[in-house]
Parts: C-alpha cells; sequence; structure tokens
C-alpha cells in the first residue's frame, strides 16, 4: 500500500484522541468546502441519466475553459488507475518526486517505469507523467514547456489536481494548442472540499476521451457528485472568492512556518512543503498538539501543511508551533 496524506487512524493509533480532537492538515484538500446545499431524492434513488452526465461534463468545460472533450470519473485517482490501459505496457517515465500512485500504478500493470528528474528525461517514452503544479514541492512548467514536450513522448499525462487556484498553470491555457496526445487529469474533490464525492475529469482529444469512455462505463460517477458537482462548478463567484482566499492564507502560512524556523520549499495554495532540522521531529511535536501533518520517506526534512479552515485552527497551530 502507498504513503498518503489523511490518514489520521494511524496519528489516534500513536498519540491518542479522536477524530473530533484533531486538526488533519496531512492533505492538499481544501478545509472550507463548498456548501453542498440540498441534494434531490432522485439523484439518491435513480441511477444516473446519461443527460446529466453529459451536462456535467460541459458545465466542466465551461468552468476550466477548454474546447476538449471531459470524461468524469470517480476522482483523479480512478483515471491514474486508468492510464495504464491505454495501450500495451511498455516505457514510462514519471517526473519525481511526486504523487506516487503514478509509478505504483503502472508499474503493477507490467509497466518498466524510470524516475526522472527533468522534463528532457521524460522524452522517448511510450507514457511521461507530469504533475503541474507538483506535489508535494509544488514545482511547476510553463504550458508551452509541456506541449512541447508532448512532441517527443507518446502519450503525455498532466495531473492537474491542484491547479484550481492557479488556473493559468494549466497545460490547456497553451499558447500554440495541445498535441493530440495529451491527457489531462482535474481533481473535482481538492479544490472545492469534497473528496469524499469521488469526482474528477480526463481532458482529452476525442480519441483519446474516447477510450477512457469507455474504460469507465455508463454510471462512473453517482447522482449525487452529478447534482452537487454541476452546482459548484456553475459558481463562479465562490471560485473568485476561494482562490482569493487560499492565497492569502498561503501568506499566513509561510509566515507561521518562517518564525517556526522552516524554510520554505514549495507549494500551491492547498498546500505547503517547508524543510526543517527533522521532519519526523516537527510532525511528531505537531501531532502531540493532535496536529497531524505528512511527511515524506524520501527526505528527512521536508513536512507538507495543509491550510487550516477556522480560526480556531489557526489559533492551534500558531501555538503548537511557538511551543515546539
Amino acid at each position: 500500500m502507498q504513503d498518503h496524506g489523511g490518514n489520521i487512524g494511524l496519528a489516534m493509533a500513536e498519540f491518542g484522541g479522536d477524530a473530533s480532537d484533531w486538526i488533519d492538515l496531512s492533505t492538499g484538500i481544501n478545509a472550507n468546502a463548498y456548501p453542498v446545499g440540498q441534494v434531490s431524492a432522485a439523484a439518491w434513488a435513480r441511477l444516473p441519466e446519461r443527460e446529466s452526465l453529459l451536462g456535467l461534463e460541459r458545465r466542466a468545460q465551461r468552468a476550466y475553459g477548454t474546447t476538449l472533450d471531459v470524461v468524469a470519473v470517480a476522482g483523479a485517482q480512478a483515471a491514474i488507475q486508468l492510464v495504464p490501459r491505454l495501450q500495451p505496457a511498455g516505457q514510462a517515465a514519471v517526473l519525481t518526486p511526486t504523487y506516487n500512485e503514478h509509478a505504483a500504478t503502472l508499474r503493477s500493470a507490467g509497466w518498466e517505469v524510470r524516475e526522472a528528474a527533468t522534463l528532457a528525461a521524460l522524452e522517448g517514452h511510450a507514457v511521461a507523467v507530469v504533475v503541474n503544479p507538483n506535489n508535494p514541492d509544488g514545482r511547476f512548467y510553463a504550458p508551452d514547456a509541456l506541449a512541447a514536450l508532448a512532441d517527443k513522448v507518446g502519450i503525455l499525462i498532466v495531473d492537474e489536481s491542484f491547479v484550481d487556484p492557479e488556473p493559468h498553470l494549466s497545460v490547456t491555457t497553451c499558447s500554440r494548442g495541445l498535441p493530440d496526445n495529451v491527457v489531462v487529469l482535474r481533481s473535482f474533490g481538492k479544490f472545492y472540499g469534497l473528496a469524499g464525492l469521488r469526482l474528477g475529469f480526463v481532458l482529452a482529444t476525442p480519441a483519446l476521451a474516447g477510450r477512457f469512455r469507455d474504460m469507465v462505463g455508463p454510471w462512473p460517477v453517482s447522482g449525487m457528485a452529478i447534482e452537487v458537482a454541476a452546482r459548484a462548478l456553475s459558481d463562479a463567484g465562490w471560485t473568485r472568492q476561494t482562490q482569493a482566499q487560499l492565497q492569502r492564507d498561503t501568506v499566513r502560512m509561510d509566515g507561521l512556518a518562517q518564525d517556526a524556523g522552516w524554510n520554505l520549499v514549495g507549494g500551491t495554495p492547498l498546500f505547503r512543503t517547508y524543510a526543517t532540522p527533522d521532519g519526523v521531529v516537527a510532525q511528531r511535536q505537531l501531532a502531540a498538539h493532535r496536529i497531524w501533518t505528512r511527511i515524506f520517506p524520501y527526505s528527512e526534512t521536508w513536512i507538507r501543511l495543509g491550510l487550516p479552515a477556522h480560526e480556531n485552527d489557526w489559533a492551534r497551530l500558531t501555538a503548537a508551533l511557538q511551543r515546539g
């Protein structure tokens, strides 16, 4: 099993308390979720209608400002699981360090996977994967640079799970247009704070989009997800307000980390990653205050924090960092 954030059960098992005692900052999920509101009885009781699903995909297309075809899937992770099935197993490359499911899923399907440190090292592979902006260090590449890379690989997978707060980074904004071999993965749950809906989207040209559509089957997402997401994707006011608030909160978080003696590695407006004297020690110190964070097996110093939801949570984090 791959290591992930959100494993609050492990924190409770080691440090005690119950879920209500903890502030979970171990993921990059927006802690101030979109207000779901009422969900119709039909969304619960009926199989999703085809036209409702297509309507959601059209709304996603408009919200993301793209002319690419859009395919709804049960979270970006579901799309990651399907990528190895796009063509027979061969040689793939993943820009690392990054979200560990990309390489793991390809390997489990029989692909030979190279972990690459630069865009140039991805060239020549049948499948190349770039997370942009990257998790956990926030590294990003200009859309035109990614489009140029696509000309030198078989299929380019661009995971944009964290791009919503900074839409100008999306490869879909490429000035010269995208080659036909680019597949874009988008997460709904992270920015909208509704990870439990299990919803994401694949953006691609018709041929590749059709292959994903064939693989996901007739009811890829729930009626509840369709109804809630269609509402959220149409709420441009909430999107603008949330983007601005997240930008303010990252400045606040960086200030707290600086005061604690941590150095910014990078991040996005949904999470921040810092270099500390010792990542394990830093995580345990915060856990003693019932604040859970994320550390990484490939770095002894990095720690990643999502952004707190409320002033009480900010106050608890501030106090915990000051006490050490």
